[in-house]
């Protein structure tokens, strides 16, 4: 296998793009190496620009749930298309689509299209802000809601894979109102609120976390958090980009049976197309402008391309919900087959899988947190992930990243994949 011109690329990117890339986890920075360029992709397949084809597990990050280029997203975004990209002005694809994400996902009531997921966050946090008259938000180590200062405090994934602690840039007033404690750890967020009182607006948190890996919410601990946040008048915001719609119909929400007074998605309702929203009860919501006074605006929001994609995606998963089942019985047999393999090897590992979403940490001790999923021998998975690339298995470029499947993965290529991991581990242990 020759990845030449994705060096070549490489080379001449870092001349105009800081660091090559325009998402630093792309850098390969954290497992070493020259990363990957890629020219297409089809179904689970990614094709690189000397057209070696991979096995894909990140699947953008979340979104392409059904796979990449698929028919009928493909098809609503050419005929959208030819009316123009943006238009600056209401459209009823936006209304079809909030109405569509209203009657999938409990507990929102009202919901305003934005054009990422940092943004989403962003916005959510001045809504609980503007709603509660507090400042402080509590979020969790690990946990990433993206690049707004506010969430840069012990921030997971890109941050946690670059080993970045103090973000320049972040005011200490701004890291001064992000309050953190460690994820799991119901007694640390009772500390807080109770050192705090009347002082923090919202607790953050990734519901079933993606960004160290894929880390489980432990029994009792999101509920316990609703239960402060109802005590305590703190608003309970979901991040749900990566967990909407791909965990169940109505995200992390309908699966752990919890609700929440905000929630964020991202690129999985735009079917990978830049796109975010942020939705929760009326009540709340409507201090968003132009009904309140919080502000929030955006020229792209409710683009017609992101929301004829995300529309078209989001309406077979709600008429088709058998396909998330069928994604977690896949990802359940590929968690299955990755056991077997790993004990027979000798490492000491750990599995983490919820749904779609699944994780493998070379450790001896449960991975339940940042700080765990730091501790685990990372340097061993820089290793099997270059083996398994050179194998034509893409995984998440970091061990801070949980692995995404999609419905696109056949038998073959989940043997394939098998077979790829007992090869790599023969070759790197």
């Amino acid at each position: 296998m020759t990845t030449q011109t994705s060096k070549l690329l490489f080379q001449r990117a870092q001349q105009s793009i800081p660091g090559g890339v325009n998402s630093p986890v792309r850098a390969f920075k954290s497992v070493g190496g020259t990363p990957l360029f890629i020219k297409k992709a089809e179904g689970t397949y990614l094709y690189d620009t000397d057209d070696n084809r991979y096995i894909d597990y990140i699947a953008s990050w979340g979104p392409m749930i059904l796979g990449h280029a698929y028919a009928p997203v493909i098809k609503a975004i050419q005929e959208q298309a030819v009316y123009s990209t943006s238009y600056g002005a209401p459209t009823e694809l936006e209304i079809r689509m909030a109405e569509l994400i209203k009657s999938m996902v409990p507990n929102v009531d009202l919901i305003r299209m934005v054009s990422s997921g940092t943004e989403a966050c962003m916005s959510a946090i001045r809504v609980a802000r503007g709603y509660t008259g507090r400042n402080k938000i509590i979020k969790f180590e690990g946990c990433y809601h993206g690049h707004a200062d506010s969430f840069l405090v012990k921030a997971g994934s890109g941050v946690a894979t670059f080993n970045i602690q103090t973000v320049p840039g972040v005011t200490a007033g701004v890291a001064a109102d992000t309050l953190t404690c460690a994820y799991n750890d119901l007694a640390a967020v009772e500390k807080l609120v109770s050192e705090h009182k009347q002082q923090i607006a919202a607790i953050i948190i990734e519901p079933v976390a993606g960004n160290m890996g894929c880390i489980l919410p432990a029994p009792g601990f999101i509920e316990g958090l609703r239960k402060i946040c109802n005590e305590e008048g703190i608003l309970f915001i979901f991040d749900e980009v990566m967990t909407g719609f791909r965990l169940a119909k109505g995200g992390a929400q309908e699966r752990l049976g919890v609700d929440a007074d905000l929630v964020t998605y991202g690129k999985v309702i735009g079917a990978g197309m830049p796109v975010g929203a942020f939705g929760g009860k009326k009540h709340i919501m409507e201090v968003v402008s132009p009904l309140g006074n919080v502000y929030q605006a955006g020229t792209l929001s409710g683009n017609p391309i992101a929301m004829i994609a995300g529309y078209t995606l989001l309406s077979i998963l709600n008429e088709q919900p058998q396909l998330l089942q069928e994604i977690e019985e896949k990802t359940i047999y590929l968690r299955d087959g990755l056991d077997k393999i790993l004990a027979a090897s000798g490492t000491p590992y750990v599995i983490n899988q919820l749904g779609s979403m699944i994780s493998i940490h070379f450790s001896d001790h449960p991975v339940t947190d940042f700080a765990s999923a730091a501790a685990a021998n990372n340097q061993l998975f820089n290793k099997f992930f270059h083996a398994m690339l050179k194998r034509g298995v893409y995984l998440p470029p970091s061990a801070f990243e949980s692995w995404f499947l999609n419905n696109a993965l056949t038998q073959q290529d989940l043997d394939a994949t098998l077979q790829a991991t007992k090869e790599s581990l023969a070759e790197i242990l």
